[in-house]
């Protein structure tokens, strides 16, 4: 595994203008995207003739292309596949931020550029909305798919499954737990009180002076550690209908503001993380044992991050904890990538065959350094598939993931049922700026959460 999910956490919060961009793009992209040269060997329709789990055979000969942020995967392994299929594949790399508009230009000029493509967590109800994408109920058996791939409900939007995880990305607690006995601190913190008071002790022991990471920027790793801590304290920040869950004081949400806020205040967090990001904050403070505990930190970070000797000072300490809830372990919270088929595919059949096998327990496990270094997608953070992060543990190719996939297992989408709000990027901005406003002094806790339901309440009656 040769990163974190970075890209996850940090990209949510798509420029909100894109619909203009979009406009702008329409006519220097729409040539490009209906030149490809993958073959047309079966329709939407066509295909959609199938029960779950059965998929239509692909046509020999054929082709498709695959459209993705990724590196692609080896080429003797694409081979594979299409010694299997018979089906060859056109991979080709874009940034994340190009792709998404490149997806919404397509859609928007109903032209064929990819039979396969990104699915990111936070579109989800955007796609439901626009339909760019085609369900996949009819091929893959959602429910079947649950216990093996828990995070796959990240992609369904009032019942229709827009894709498939094409890898797991989580939210998790880590702790150096070199610094934390260093303090007096024994045994592991199961709830957000043991957790609270086990950081006061670190700071009062002087083990280290600001213990705990939260990356007070204005940017999208701080909204999505309040979406995390909202779930510890037993919440969800919106609804099945977008409804803001967050403005009283006893709730969830309002609760894991004004912990975030008092934390930042009372010193807890180190006072220049006012302008630090997530990611920062990894590298310049848990890694070099600056910190000792990020409550929202990434799955797979322990590997990625704090066990490389080259750049960390921390090696061996940090380890993963079941992130503390207010009677014991809280969930995590999934925002992976997802694999999905435009509605203006050509090869249907093709991108169908491609989903099941670059989603298999094996393939999954290989893209994650099972087979070695030589074999995995650069980039990659973690296997979609339980069984697939259990082959990885049995091998000891992933630090952690005996651990890891105790916390895949319990993780849960961030916005379950309808999926991330067709207007999340706005929304999002509206979190990080607000909670940044309330951290800095400029507001308080009340005034930060009245200022995003009302924006939450504008955006659900304007779109």
């Amino acid at each position: 595994m040769t990163r974190t999910s970075l890209h996850t956490r940090g990209r949510g919060a798509v420029t909100v203008l894109l619909a203009l961009v979009v406009l702008a793009a329409i006519v220097v992209l729409a040539a490009a995207c209906g030149s490809s040269s993958s073959s047309s060997s079966s329709s939407p329709s066509a295909a959609a003739t199938t029960s779950p789990g059965v998929l239509p055979s692909p046509s020999p000969g054929s082709s498709i292309t695959v459209v993705y942020h990724y590196p692609a995967p080896p080429k003797s392994l694409l081979d594979q596949f299409t010694a299997q299929t018979g089906v060859k594949v056109n991979w080709v790399e874009i940034g994340w931020d190009n792709l998404q508009t490149k997806i919404a230009t397509a859609a928007t000029s109903n032209t064929y550029f990819a039979d396969l493509t990104d699915v990111d967590w936070s579109k989800v109800g955007q796609y439901y909305k626009t339909k760019w994408f085609t369900p996949l109920n009819s091929y893959f058996d959602a429910a079947a798919l649950k216990a093996d791939m828990p995070q796959i409900d990240t992609f369904a939007s009032n019942g229709q499954q827009l894709a498939l995880p094409f890898d797991s990305s989580y939210t998790v607690t880590t702790l150096n737990t070199k610094i934390a006995k260093a303090a007096g601190v024994t045994g592991t913190p199961a709830t957000l009180t043991d957790y609270t008071n086990a950081l006061n002790k670190i700071k009062a022991k002087g083990a280290v002076p600001n213990p705990l990471d939260i990356p007070f920027a204005a940017a999208e790793g701080l909204s999505t550690y309040w979406y995390q801590l909202t779930a510890a304290f037993g919440g969800q920040v919106l609804d099945a209908s977008y409804a803001p869950q967050f403005t009283s004081p006893s709730s969830a949400g309002y609760k894991a503001l004004a912990w975030m806020v008092n934390a930042y205040k009372t010193g807890l967090v180190p006072k220049a993380n006012i302008g630090v990001s997530d990611y920062q904050g990894f590298t310049t403070e848990m890694a070099q044992g600056r910190v000792a505990s990020v409550f929202s930190d990434y799955a797979g970070s322990v590997g990625s991050i704090y066990d490389v000797p080259s750049s960390s000072k921390v090696v061996g300490q940090v380890q993963y904890i079941p992130t503390p809830g207010v009677s014991g372990p809280a969930p995590n919270l999934a925002n992976p990538d997802g694999i999905g088929i435009p509605v203006t595919a050509k090869n249907v059949a093709g991108a169908l065959a491609f989903i099941k096998w670059i989603t298999d327990t094996k393939q999954q496990a290989i893209w994650a350094g099972l087979n070695g270094p030589a074999d995995v997608i650069s980039g990659f953070p973690l296997p979609a598939r339980v069984s697939s992060l259990q082959l990885l543990a049995q091998g000891n190719k992933v630090s952690g993931a005996a651990e890891l996939t105790k916390l895949l297992k319990t993780s849960r989408a961030e916005f379950p049922g309808p999926g991330a709000p067709p207007w999340y990027s706005q929304f999002s901005n509206s979190v990080y700026t607000n909670i940044h406003q309330a951290a800095a002094g400029s507001e308080t806790a009340q005034q930060a959460v009245t200022s995003i339901a009302t924006q939450v309440n504008q955006l659900k009656t304007s779109q």
